[in-house]
């Protein structure tokens, strides 16, 4: 008797069909919002390079430079958390690398370099400091970069454009289709950030003044990614 009660309920579950889960419809959309913003900091990389044919006397002559740029820039405001060394090197100068076999490729001289990272944060003085740094003996220019102190409430504002643009173009998207916008399955966030201003070089006929700089404007982007399931 049990085994055919067993029986029975193996064959009802077997008949009772099992309800299968349905993926909705979606909707896939996304947008990149964007702000622009003046830049209110620069930061500038600049190095002093020397060569002398002895190695200690050729990096004391580049550390004397450089400890007499990094004096004028605090004598002009900038802060000791705002000057960062970036690199210090020191290379020999070879001499018959490319000539016969028969000679030995000699030494003839050294070559030491110091780069220093400068982040100016009143732009008022940026030229002004590039023209005193130039005149102390900076010979090496990487350029410089503009950029923003608090970026977040820029890159807030873009992903607020962004989210808003997204929902506009699911709205068409659906209005185009013929279909209702239902709820918001997922939304994340791609690349963002600013786009830098390109870097600016600099020539030395510059030392006696100041160096004319301009500063242009900084865009902020965020793009995001929305999903949206589309209303049965």
């Amino acid at each position: 008797m049990k085994n055919a009660i067993y029986a029975a309920l193996g064959l009802l579950m077997m008949v009772v069909p099992v309800a299968a889960s349905e993926t909705p419809a979606t909707i896939t959309v996304s947008a990149r919002g964007e702000v622009t913003a003046v830049p209110d900091m620069a930061t500038i990389t600049l190095g002093v390079t020397s060569t002398n044919a002895d190695a200690a006397k050729a990096m004391d002559e580049t550390s004397a430079k450089v400890a007499a740029i990094l004096s004028t820039l605090r004598d002009a405001g900038l802060q000791d958390k705002d000057l960062q060394t970036r690199g210090i090197d020191l290379r020999p100068i070879w001499a018959n690398r490319t000539s016969s076999a028969n000679r030995e490729p000699e030494i003839q001289g050294f070559v030491a370099s110091n780069t220093l990272s400068v982040r100016v944060r009143n732009l008022d003085l940026l030229g002004h400091v590039m023209g005193l740094v130039l005149r102390d003996g900076a010979n090496t220019f990487s350029g410089l970069s503009f950029g923003v102190q608090d970026s977040a409430p820029l890159l807030d504002a873009a992903r607020r454009n962004a989210v808003e643009q997204a929902r506009a173009r699911a709205d068409i998207y659906a209005d185009a289709a013929g279909v209702d916008l239902g709820k918001l399955l997922s939304l994340s966030e791609g690349g963002g950030g600013y786009q830098p201003t390109p870097r600016f070089a600099m020539a030395a006929d510059f030392a006696e003044s100041a160096v004319p700089v301009a500063e242009g404007e900084l865009t902020f982007g965020v793009t995001v990614n929305m999903v949206y399931e589309i209303a049965q």
